[in-house]
């Protein structure tokens, strides 16, 4: 399979709103003769086929001939719970374009939109029911940029397509689904505004295959698409869309919340003048009395509660330490109050705010000593992920200290805050600078080799030289910050993982992290070791060298292609040079930008084994004189 093929795509803007159209492909590696049993046969299952389905309950699977060329296998799918009449009106639409686009093409499908609708047809003289297929792939931007704030979007896009991911892939789908994996969802914007999500894959395949086409997709909208109000993707397995606008019947099935409990109607009020005078006073005197007891016991927490009040943050801290049976008291952190972070950061005034990670605001503090300082300060209605993450980033840093590792400073827990207090770095972060058009030309080549020295510097004392071994799972440039002098300061530890002494790898359900960084062992299987960072490291070293994001969309022809693949197909033609930021000019040391480029290639390596160790990165930059191996290029998930 062709991971070229699978980022080419159709990424154009449409005028009109969401307006879902046909999609359909006819594959042209194979055909058939006029008149022949395969088109005999074809023409029988796509006659039929409309009618099948919406008899189905939405879905139909069905073969059709002996073994053989004339054999034809056809799967017919509506979205859950539409209309039987509707869906039999789509796949019949579908049917029809199919048979007039593709006249004689064995293997061909459709995902057919409209009428708040969708449908797949799909027919192949091969059994495809089964099997997971990524390619073709074609993909839409609907016209429109992003609403508001454009960094508040992108973190709450990236959430809601994990989360949605999640549920459409999983082994349990919702009652709509029935045994489809399917799921529809949303999140809160801004006002009234929205974020909806819908995704689906065909019946038959694994929530594995599933969870991997739509992961495919993401990484596809993300790159060419997240700028735009909505995006669709399509592949022959799985189908996802993203916009600000409802759209599709699927999200008519979500349920809005529950009405307000009216008033009786003054029909069931007594008609008696004199029960009405009795009635209302005795509620009178009840209504008295509890407001009494009540107004006692409030008092009675309130001094309960002001006599606690210190204690409890203790309490609350040691609650926190305890459950990861982790002692880190003795550590050089310090608890600030509320009020402390409160007054060093104007009551967290909008014109302070610096930054935002998935979980809360960053801002600007100033100490009265004039010590400036970064307050990370945590969502008030934070989910237990977020408590999780504020936890993990306390413990983790508590047990750094690195030249090339943000430092913290400490924390705040008390109420529903969560805060924690890092130094400040006045140049932000990596991407701030790689990825401005303006700002780029500051960074050199000098600088930018500086800064990939630092971070392997961080990197190897993370994975071997501090007192446990921490995998990071979420390096990228957004989380490289820069100091005064542009040296590199690697942050946001809310998703790594500690490992014990003989530990070499992890396995988990929860891939946390970010599209494009991920390596191929942590998406598919959940795989967590050194070897995962690695990869990550060398795409950001393929990013820093070429100051491009790790999945480019070509503004020209609407392409996207993987900034990997795009190395690896320059590395294999000799040319790989041509990976260089262009802003370089002629400053640049060839020999260093060669010998870069083939350190992120060996680091991007499909096969973990094959990457190198952070030490061994080390060796390679620093030693000009080490030979360095060939890199063996991706196959199979992220080949050509």
């Amino acid at each position: 399979m062709s991971l070229n093929s699978l980022f080419s795509i159709l990424c154009f803007a449409l005028a009109l709103s969401f307006g879902l159209v046909s999609s359909q492909t006819c594959d042209d590696t194979m055909s058939f003769e006029p008149n022949s049993t395969y088109d005999t046969n074809r023409h029988l299952v796509l006659s039929t086929l409309a009618s099948d389905v919406s008899s189905q309950d939405g879905f139909y699977n069905v073969s059709i001939g002996e073994e053989g060329p004339g054999k034809i296998y056809a799967l017919g799918l509506c979205i859950p719970s539409t209309d039987p009449k509707v869906c039999s009106d789509c796949i019949q639409r579908a049917s029809v374009g199919l048979s007039q686009r593709c006249p004689n093409q064995t293997d061909s499908w459709d995902w057919r939109g409209g009428n708040r609708t969708l449908c797949f047809v799909r027919y192949s003289n091969t059994l495809f029911f089964n099997e997971i297929d990524l390619e073709p792939t074609a993909a839409e931007s609907y016209s429109g940029d992003t609403p508001g704030n454009v960094t508040e979007y992108n973190i709450k896009w990236e959430d809601l397509m994990k989360r949605t991911i999640a549920a459409a892939s999983s082994t349990t789908p919702g009652p709509l689904a029935g045994g489809t994996h399917y799921a529809v969802d949303m999140m809160p914007l801004t006002g009234f505004l929205n974020i909806y999500a819908f995704m689906l894959c065909i019946p038959g395949i694994s929530s594995a295959d599933c969870e991997k086409c739509l992961v495919e997709n993401v990484r596809l909208q993300q790159g060419c698409c997240i700028t735009k109000k909505g995006s669709a993707v399509r592949r022959p397995v799985c189908y996802s869309i993203a916009d600000t606008s409802p759209f599709l019947e699927a999200f008519d099935h979500m349920k809005p919340p529950p009405p307000p409990q009216s008033m009786p109607p003054p029909s069931d009020l007594p008609s008696s003048t004199n029960k009405e005078v009795t009635r209302i006073s005795r509620g009178t005197v009840i209504a008295i009395v509890l407001s009494a007891a009540i107004i006692v016991a409030l008092l009675a927490l309130g001094l309960v509660f002001w006599r606690k009040r210190k204690s409890n943050k203790i309490t609350k801290f040691k609650s926190f330490v305890d459950d990861d049976d982790d002692d880190i008291e003795g550590t050089h952190i310090l608890q600030f109050d509320f009020k402390t972070l409160d007054d060093a950061t104007d009551n967290f005034s909008p014109k302070n705010k610096i930054g935002r990670g998935g979980f809360g605001v960053v801002y600007k503090g100033t100490f009265p000593n004039g010590t400036e300082i970064a307050v990370k300060r945590l969502s008030r209605n934070n989910s237990v992920q977020g408590l999780k993450e504020f936890k993990n980033e306390v413990l983790v840093l508590a047990k750094l200290q690195h030249n090339n590792l943000v430092r913290i400073l400490g924390f705040c827990l008390e109420g529903e805050e969560q805060i924690l207090v890092y130094e400040f770095l006045p140049n932000k972060s990596l991407d701030c600078f790689l990825f401005d058009p303006v700002k780029q030309g500051q960074l050199n080549w000098s600088k930018r080799y500086d800064i990939i020295g630092g971070i392997a510097r961080g990197m190897l004392y993370l994975h071997h030289d501090s007192r446990v071994t921490i995998i990071h799972r979420d390096l990228k440039a957004s989380n490289i910050l820069l100091d005064e002098g542009m040296k590199p300061k690697i942050a946001d530890f809310g998703m790594a993982r500690i490992f014990g002494n003989e530990q070499t790898r992890a396995d988990t359900r929860r891939i946390a992290g970010t599209f494009g960084y991920m390596a191929p062992e942590y998406v598919m299987h959940g795989q967590i070791s050194k070897k995962s960072d690695v990869y990550s490291f060398g795409v950001l070293l393929l990013e820093i060298i070429s100051g491009r994001t790790n999945i480019i969309c070509n503004e020209t022809d609407g392409s996207v292609d993987s900034l990997v693949i795009h190395a690896w197909r320059l590395w294999r033609n000799y040319s790989s040079l041509r990976l260089l930021d262009p802003t370089f000019g002629d400053n640049y040391q060839r020999d260093d930008v060669t010998r870069c480029i083939h350190i992120g290639l060996l680091c991007v390596q499909e096969d973990p084994a094959d990457r190198p160790t952070m030490s061994t990165i080390i060796l390679m930059l620093t030693n000009s004189s080490m030979t360095l191996p060939e890199p063996r290029e991706t196959r199979g998930f992220f080949s050509e």
